[in-house]
């Protein structure tokens, strides 16, 4: 059997050198020029990260607030966090809101995509990038370099990020090993039923920016879908020349284990999963099962014979509508104590 093929789709050929860029080509004078009237909001979902996202913010304020005012505002969204992470974001010099105040009379979700979207609430910008909050060693271009297209290039709606991504093992380090999800779950499914998709490096990375007026347009997942809902949304609702992809160099982040991947990549086949339904290529009506079923190994309640436990988790994924459809009910921005 051959492992590769080696014609490329003419149209994600086209599309990858036409739409990707490197950060290193925007920098923050360049494309404070370029800004003109627009403002421009940073929004970090936040749980359980005060080691990250003090220096996160802290790095944004200094060199794209302060230094150069490219960024109008940084939110962190605490995402009902049990530790320091809003205390640490404050004094870093964020504006923090809650996920739970921002939603208020709303249905109670879970997961990062629900912080995502409470942070599209929150913010004012007519461009918003969201950085994820557990970054390790992070940079300025990470934000510049998502917003380079969209302040110089009108026609493009929304940019994803893509990055080396090590991964630390007991016998070396991996350069691009981080990506276990990607490349074992969400580019086959993308590549089977999105091609015009199959040329974003990292469809699940969680650096990206979009203009505020067609981010407002989509549903956001609750879970870890939210990321493929959002490419296969938007490439219905602006096409594939509105979307673009931004090298960002090296991404350095905590990683998780194994039996939580599996728990991220059903929901991610979850998620595409009700895609194929409104398109009309699953079964109408039918409803997978949100349960998966996972072992580990040995434990109090291990069944004789396996040595291992069964363990159960509910992986199914909810969503918010788009904002648009919902501004009217939210409650103004409030900051979070």
């Amino acid at each position: 059997m051959r492992d590769t093929v080696s014609n490329v789709s003419p149209v994600v050929e086209a599309w990858a050198t036409y739409r990707t860029t490197a950060a290193t080509r925007w920098t923050p004078r360049r494309l404070l020029r370029a800004k003109g009237e627009s403002r421009v909001s940073v929004v970090l979902p936040a749980r359980n990260e005060e080691a990250t996202v003090g220096a996160i913010v802290s790095t944004i304020r200094e060199h794209l607030v302060d230094r150069v005012p490219l960024v109008d505002e940084l939110i962190v969204v605490d995402s009902r966090s049990t530790d320091r992470t809003a205390r640490v974001a404050r004094a870093a010099g964020a504006e923090v809101v809650s996920q739970d105040e921002m939603t208020r009379g709303l249905p109670r979700l879970t997961g990062k995509g629900d912080a995502l979207w409470a942070g599209l609430a929150a913010a004012e910008g007519d461009v918003v990038a969201f950085v994820d909050a557990d970054l390790r060693e992070f940079r300025p271009h990470f934000v510049t370099g998502l917003l380079g297209p969209l302040l110089t290039d009108p026609s493009v709606d929304f940019v994803k990020g893509f990055y080396h991504r090590p991964l630390v093992g007991t016998t070396g380090v991996e350069p691009d090993g981080g990506g276990r999800v990607t490349e074992l779950m969400a580019r086959p499914l993308l590549n089977l039923f999105w091609p015009e998709l199959a040329g974003f490096v990292q469809p699940l990375a969680g650096e990206y920016a979009g203009r505020r007026e067609v981010l407002a347009r989509v549903p956001f997942v609750s879970g870890y879908g939210v990321e493929t809902a959002m490419l296969i949304d938007l490439l219905e609702l602006v096409g594939l020349d509105a979307l673009a992809q931004v090298d960002l160099g090296e991404r350095k982040h905590r990683h998780q284990d194994t039996a939580a991947l599996g728990r991220m990549s059903a929901q991610i086949m979850l998620t595409a999963w009700s895609r194929l339904q409104r398109r009309g290529w699953a079964l109408p009506g039918t409803v997978p099962t949100p349960l998966l079923t996972q072992f580990r190994r040995g434990g109090s309640d291990a069944l004789p014979n396996l040595d291992r436990e069964i363990v159960v988790s509910d992986v199914a994924v909810e969503e918010r509508p788009p904002l648009a459809e919902l501004r009217h009910r939210l409650p103004r921005r409030r900051v979070a104590a």
